[in-house]
């Protein structure tokens, strides 16, 4: 019988094994993309930052420069996040991890 020898083997693999997520962050941090995907992940979950009732009266949000620029279809409820305005910054930037966003802007 002729047996095949198999493709890949043990020895011809790299002995080394980084983890996906360090080598997702060196990507980021290569191609200078780091800053613009945090900026993109608190819009993508500001709902579990923030909760399903704010999240669901928000039409836009977006962050810009280390700016959080939010915009509400309520005037109520933009006037409450107003006065509440370091309580977010507290939450949005434990999420991230960093100070990310070091101001709000309701619109």
């Amino acid at each position: 019988m002729n047996k095949r020898k198999p493709r890949f083997t043990e020895s011809s693999r790299s002995q080394s094994t980084t983890p996906l997520k360090e080598v997702f962050d060196k990507y980021l941090e290569v191609y200078r993309l780091k800053e613009r995907f945090d900026e993109t992940y608190v819009t993508a979950h500001w709902e579990k930052i923030m909760g399903k009732p704010i999240a669901s009266r928000t039409v836009s949000v977006f962050v810009k420069g280390n700016v959080l620029y939010v915009q509400l279809d309520s005037a109520p409820l933009r006037e409450e996040l107003v006065r509440a305005r370091n309580k977010i910054l507290k939450l949005v930037n434990a999420e991230m991890g960093k100070d990310l966003v070091r101001d709000i802007v309701y619109f």
